[in-house]
């Protein structure tokens, strides 16, 4: 039976040298051009980041450098030379170092004739003595490392009783260079009557190309630690700044100046049921000096600590300009200027109400933001909205203002889009209108921010919601 390795199956020649010159070229710039690269990359082992750009250089310049030996080898060596037999070991020509050949050892072992064929850089592999006669299938594994000789024997098992190709890896100790990786393909050669009457294989020293893979798995696995811990760090700054700047959201809301006597407070801060960042969601009442008390909530796009900044810078803004006298209008167009001007460009929602207690009466303005719900006798509705777009879309933009009278054990219900997960606008809106009979029951504006958390608080939700009860007092 012919050998794989012997001149009756010969490797294809190449059609010509030219292309495959021009190949070898322009593998050799690339891979100069890789490695120029690699050395301009600073060579710092505490950054994770550049240990893992230069382990995944390494693993380029070495697959490069099997590209360019793989053309050489078809320019310069295209004939298969055969390995030593048996008999005779050393004296078979072999492949010249640095060829295609020269990397890779094959083998076959002859079951009729208990024959057993290397390439002379199957002993090199395999860290063997050239002048030593190969190793039977028996006497392979004790070359291997304990752990591996059961995948081994498990691979040229399946060859050679069910016939199944070999295609797997095992370690080898060779004396005085350690531990090596050799990959192993191989296929059963049947007889006639259908058994196997040898198996050959092919087999590579890939050490080095597994220490480069494990280098970069071990990098990038690095990096993505130190990114979930600064993931998880960020996280935990803006929940901190976000907590340090929105009033107590439990229990009721006190204002300066005693006005407790006037409105029955309460909010709540709901943040992300998943792993997602908080958003810039806020709430806020403000008692001022005229005795006229300012409730906002409001949204900012973004999220993570840069979301939580803005928010604080936002609801500073609200509070500053409403000691002006501001009423929410103007107010409004002034927060607009000022996301108009920041060097990070965003987008805001708001709704802002000046309730004055004396004659009951509530100014408003929002700017792209859910209207405030209305609770009275038992049933909810709407604010009519005046017009006004969102903070930081329209520069130069003006906000209309309503008024509304409201009387004794009135509630209004104040809330930012995340509130009721899944829903937005009117279907929001109408699903917290349906909470009316029980604002009727409850006793305090507290009460009722229970029972919007019982309802729209306890599942999952992918976004963060503010939800602000004032209740009017008698």
């Amino acid at each position: 039976m012919p050998s794989h390795l012997s001149a009756d199956r010969p490797a294809a020649q190449p059609q010509g040298s030219g292309p495959v010159d021009a190949l070898i070229t322009q593998a050799r710039r690339l891979k100069g051009e890789v490695d120029a690269v690699r050395r301009d990359t600073p060579a710092d082992g505490t950054d994770p980041r550049e240990r893992w750009r230069r382990a995944l250089y390494d693993l380029a310049l070495h697959q490069l450098d099997d590209v360019d030996r793989h053309l050489a080898q078809l320019r310069d060596d295209p004939q298969t030379a055969s390995g030593p037999s048996a008999g005779d070991p050393v004296t078979q020509p072999g492949p010249r170092r640095g060829s295609l050949l020269s990397r890779v050892g094959s083998a076959e072992w002859n079951l009729l004739t208990d024959e057993v064929t290397w390439s002379g850089e199957l002993y090199r592999i395999l860290g063997r003595d050239p002048a030593a006669p190969p190793l039977t299938l028996d006497e392979l594994p004790s070359l291997v490392l304990d752990e591996d000789r059961p995948r081994l024997t498990s691979m040229v098992t399946g060859c050679l009783v069910d016939a199944r190709p070999i295609d797997g890896e095992f370690r080898v100790v060779r004396p005085g260079d350690g531990v090596r990786t050799v990959h192993m393909v191989g296929e059963p050669v049947l007889g006639a009557d259908g058994s196997t009457a040898s198996m050959w294989a092919v087999l590579r020293d890939v050490s080095e190309l597994r220490r480069c893979r494990r280098t970069v798995s071990e990098t990038r696995d690095s990096l993505r630690r130190e990114r979930h811990a600064a993931a998880r760090t960020e996280h935990r700054l803006a929940v901190e700044l976000q907590e340090a700047v929105l009033p107590p959201a439990h229990g009721s809301l006190r204002l300066p100046h005693d006005a407790s006597h006037t409105l029955d407070l309460a909010a709540t801060h709901l943040p992300p049921s998943t792993q997602t960042p908080v958003g810039g969601d806020w709430y806020d009442a403000l008692g001022l000096s005229d005795g006229t008390t300012l409730l906002s909530v409001g949204d900012l796009t973004g999220r993570g600590i840069g979301a939580a900044s803005g928010m604080a810078m936002m609801l500073g803004a609200v509070r500053g300009i409403a000691m002006t006298g501001a009423d929410p209008g103007p107010l409004l167009a002034c927060l607009n200027r000022l996301l108009d001007t920041t060097a990070q460009p965003a987008l805001g929602s708001a709704v802002c109400l000046r309730y004055r207690p004396e004659t009951r009466s509530l100014v408003w303005a929002q700017a792209g933001h859910p209207a405030p719900l209305l609770f009275r006798g038992g049933t909810g509705r709407a604010l009519d909205a005046p017009r006004g777009v969102l903070l930081g879309a329209v520069s130069g933009a003006s906000y209309g203002q309503a008024e509304e009278t409201l009387e004794a054990g009135d509630l209004l219900l104040l809330y930012t889009d995340g509130l009721v997960p899944g829903h937005a606008g009117n279907t929001a809106a109408h699903r917290l209108l349906a909470l009316a009979p029980r604002f009727a029951g409850a006793r305090t504006a507290q009460d009722c921010v229970r029972a919007v958390v019982r309802e729209f608080g306890e599942g999952e939700r992918e976004d963060d919601a503010c939800v602000l009860v004032a209740r009017i007092a008698g």
